[in-house]
């Protein structure tokens, strides 16, 4: 652990464990094809699968967000939320391969069923064919009437954050296509 102070603001840095296996990519958002074995996949399904049934206090995503930014940024009103236990910032930069580690877990906590793979599938739309690899894996959460909050809440924080954050400028266009479907979707649910 490391604590320091700068410009009127404090830090911590704190290192749980050094891992050796790169990122799958440098930056949050996926921009190339990337060959993820079977084992890889069925090993983020198993960590996932053990994260969603642990109890916490903690919240990655509240509920007077969604409430309020969803219809804002989406269009579409949340409904009914389930909620379960997630990683929070599941992209790219924090999954590594081809050997599966998750990083990066200070945002864990509740948030909406489908919320961690509609982050990673968001994440993946630069590669529409990753992104449709991604979609299937989680087909259980993708689409599901349950997990559409999750999709929606994912859209929304990406879209918030597109003003100031050039990766998310980049991938609003995209988001907002997704949107389209999704809103699509609702309509017809």
């Amino acid at each position: 652990m490391h604590d320091w102070s700068a410009d009127g603001w404090a830090y911590r840095a704190e290192l749980y464990q050094h891992v050796d296996t790169p990122p799958v990519s440098r930056n949050p958002v996926l921009h190339h094809g990337v060959d993820l074995p079977d084992t890889w996949w069925h090993d983020l399904h198993q960590a996932l699968d053990h994260l969603t049934p642990v109890d916490t206090g903690r919240q990655a995503v509240r509920e007077q967000y969604i409430r309020r930014r969803v219809p804002e940024y989406t269009g579409i009103a949340p409904g009914e939320i389930t909620w379960t236990t997630a990683h929070g910032d599941l992209h790219w930069a924090n999954l590594t391969g081809p050997q599966l580690r998750l990083m990066d877990w200070e945002g864990w906590g509740t948030a909406p069923t489908g919320y961690d793979a509609a982050t990673l599938y968001l994440h993946s739309l630069p590669v529409p064919g990753f992104a449709e690899r991604v979609r299937e894996e989680f087909c259980n959460l993708l689409g599901d009437p349950a997990g559409r909050v999750g999709e929606l809440t994912a859209c929304t924080e990406i879209l918030q954050a597109a003003n100031r954050v050039p990766f998310y400028a980049d991938l609003a266009d995209k988001v907002r296509h997704h949107l389209d479907h999704l809103g699509a979707a609702t309509r017809r649910a």
